[in-house]
């Protein structure tokens, strides 16, 4: 049974707290490890809550082979084998150490996405807290099972898969114990039109399971990340990179510092205007219901004169009969002169108002 709320390092990712943002490192740093040990530190000066790379080699991943089904068609890798791609966007299990030791000191929590059985034993002896399950990996049914035997919190997005895959992937999970999972709603385009986010696959996800939902987002900017915690996204992750031009692979759908730092905060705003439902006065508001409409005399009106829609109106403020009463009002004379600007009372009329139950 999956609990409607994960922990990562004793932060509380629910519908009921701020999004998690992860600031996705991926290739980004360009084969050099004193670039991802910079981005860490840069990352985690952002705000974000935790940051994530990937665990794989081109071995581990895809095959060395030239054929054409090993060959990437369209988008910003076109005509690249997977082999070469994943060759240059791997970050080398090395470095994992340093990096995990540099999260540590930034105090910011890092984990990671294994994309085999041998990846995710180097990030059980790194004490890894949490595992990401790639969209391109939903269907592996063998890889899932070995991550949720882990008993470590799981964020499996679901790019390209149907719903049919969705649920044999929670499936699985659950069936190898598995209980804290959250699910990432993504569109695998690199890097996607803002037109093909469907953001509304967040709420039906919201509906169909009880834990957390988020997005992974591939768009350039943080329209659909904040549209996402609107529509009830515990978890948005975006790739982070140092520098848009610096040719990295990632780089055209990643965000640099300073955008991440915005993303943090609008997605925290988003999610406080949310607050709770309910029909209650506000803070901000006390006061404002003075201000409201009610019943005022607009003439000066003599004893016994008869109230009018001419000397008696709905106008604000607030201090004079409630504005349901003025039918009863009118045709009623008054028992005694009223001037100008007077806020119409109960004492100024000949017969009792017949008040609601």
């Amino acid at each position: 049974m999956f609990k409607p709320n994960i922990f990562i390092q004793g932060r509380e990712i629910s519908s009921l707290k701020p999004p998690y943002v992860i600031a996705e490192l991926s290739g980004n740093h360009k084969g050099d490890l004193s670039q991802a040990l910079t981005m860490i530190d840069r990352a985690a000066s952002t705000g974000v809550d935790a940051i994530k790379i990937q665990t794989y080699s081109a071995e581990t991943i895809t095959l060395n082979h030239n054929g054409p089904e090993f060959r990437l068609e369209g988008g910003l890798w076109a005509g690249r084998t997977l082999y070469d791609l994943y060759q240059e966007a791997h970050t080398p299990w090395e470095w994992h150490e340093e990096l995990f030791q540099r999260a540590k000191k930034n105090n910011i929590t890092l984990f990671s996405s294994p994309f085999d059985k041998t990846a995710i034993d180097l990030l059980e002896s790194l004490n890894c807290p949490a595992y990401k399950v790639a969209s391109f990996e939903i269907n592996d049914i063998g890889l899932i099972t070995a991550i949720a035997k882990t008993g470590k919190p799981i964020i499996m997005s679901t790019g390209l898969a149907t719903l049919e895959e969705i649920n044999e992937a929670v499936t699985a999970i659950a069936n190898a114990g598995g209980t804290q999972l959250a699910l990432l709603h993504c569109i695998s385009g690199y890097p996607t039109p803002i037109e093909d986010c469907n953001l509304r696959t967040i709420s039906d996800l919201c509906q169909r399971f009880d834990f957390p939902i988020g997005l992974s987002d591939h768009t350039v900017d943080n329209t659909a990340a904040i549209t996402a915690v609107a529509l009830g996204a515990s978890i948005i992750e975006k790739h982070f990179t140092l520098d848009k031009t610096d040719g990295s692979v990632d780089a055209a759908f990643s965000l640099e510092p300073d955008e991440f730092i915005l993303l943090k905060q609008e997605t925290t705003k988003a999610y406080s205007a949310l607050g709770m439902a309910g029909y209650d006065i506000k803070p901000s508001e006390q006061g404002g219901r003075e201000y409201r409409r009610s019943l005022y005399v607009c003439k000066n009106i003599k004893k016994g004169e008869i109230f009018t829609e001419q000397n008696v109106r709905s106008v604000r403020p607030a201090k004079g009969l409630h504005t349901r009463y003025l039918p009863q009002v009118l045709g009623q004379q008054a028992v005694m002169d009223i001037p100008f600007g007077t806020a119409l009372s109960e004492q100024h009329l000949s017969i009792p108002l017949k008040k609601a139950p």
